[in-house]
């Protein structure tokens, strides 16, 4: 397993936890990554969809870029290299919201990072954020990528315990239940560069585009 840094400390892991909790200041809460206009189209409707719709999302959509990117910046060691990385997140984003989503919560994250930390971080699309924001404070990459991704995972199931309606037992034995999912993600992901970068959540991204013109909504994407 690649890990790119030193075995876990719980100091390691409880930072990470901080930053990727509902309570760091990124405003994560606000976004749906195109749950919301599903649910209301109907294609997202009971606990099962959702749980399919997620798995998919993070099999074959942002989860995986995501940690591609993440371990990329990880890696980059110039500033030159860390915006390449920053250009390729952005061209990726499949909707104009999608760009909104990265760039704000990434904007959000380098503020918040930079004053807790005293790094120096700005203009990043999150998931390089994130990973350039471990790297600067020696955090595993391999359990960064994991807890990225099991925030994410938990976002979208308050989306849909919040819109399906989905009850809190249901939502979160889903966030129990997709946990391999994300730590296997995470782990095939860091060993790989960026030549694996690709999606086919098509649907995800459909939905990303129909939310741009939802009549009344209640998250930004």
């Amino acid at each position: 397993m690649v890990t790119d840094a030193p075995m876990a400390t719980a100091t390691d892991i409880l930072t990470l936890t901080q930053w990727f909790s509902p309570s760091f200041p990124i405003g994560a809460f606000a976004y749906s990554h195109g749950l919301e206009w599903a649910i209301n189209s109907g294609s997202v409707e009971t606990a099962e969809n959702t749980r399919q719709w997620i798995d998919g999302v993070l099999r074959f959509g942002a989860g995986w870029n995501d940690c591609l990117l993440l371990a990329a910046s990880y890696r980059a060691h110039d500033a030159q290299a860390l915006a390449e990385i920053d250009a390729t997140s952005r061209a990726l984003c499949a909707s104009q919201e999608r760009l909104q989503e990265s760039d704000l919560q990434g904007a959000a994250f380098c503020k918040a990072t930079s004053a807790l930390c005293a790094c120096d971080l700005a203009g990043l699309t999150y998931p390089v954020a994130a990973g350039q924001a471990a790297r600067l404070e020696n955090l595993p990459l391999n359990l960064t990528a994991q807890i990225y991704l099991q925030s994410f995972t938990s976002n979208l199931a308050a989306v849909a315990m919040r819109l399906v309606p989905l009850g809190q037992s249901d939502g979160q034995s889903l966030i129990r239940d997709l946990i391999p999912t994300c730590i296997k993600i995470a782990d095939t992901a860091i060993a790989c560069d960026l030549d694996e970068l690709n999606s086919t959540a098509f649907l995800s991204d459909i939905s990303s585009m129909k939310h741009e013109t939802q009549y009344s909504r209640i998250f930004r994407s």
